[in-house]
């Protein structure tokens, strides 16, 4: 069992930077691959990023790539995700996710954490 928290959320102007973080528990989190996520008001939940379980591959959706980087800590049990040149559409609830089970279907969700950027 898996236990993911997200934190670093807030409010930010646009063009700024923010940096989230998921702490898990337990000790398979270093097996599996895990993703970012968000979602906002009347929309779908969109897929971010994803890193391996060995931190060597990633992907990111076109919408974010060149500005986030996904990155984890498997020695200390965290992911993180690097948020640059922030704009008023990234405003959402994001969400870190473990155990890639399909393109979207994940075993383990975080509770979310609120992004605003203001314009």
């Amino acid at each position: 069992q898996v236990q993911l928290v997200e934190s670093g959320g807030g409010l930010v102007q646009a063009g700024g930077s923010l940096r989230l973080s998921c702490a898990a528990s337990g000790r398979t989190f270093s097996t599996y691959t895990v993703a970012w996520f968000r979602q906002a008001p009347g929309k779908e939940r969109e897929f971010l990023a994803r890193i391996t379980s060995s931190g060597i591959n990633t992907v990111y959706a076109d919408s974010v790539k060149g500005r986030f980087t996904i990155s984890r800590d498997n020695a200390k049990n965290t992911m993180a995700l690097q948020m640059n040149s922030l704009k008023p559409e990234d405003t959402a609830v994001y969400y870190c996710a473990a155990q890639r089970m399909g393109p979207s279907t994940y075993t383990y969700w975080g509770q979310g954490t609120q992004v605003t950027v203001s314009s």
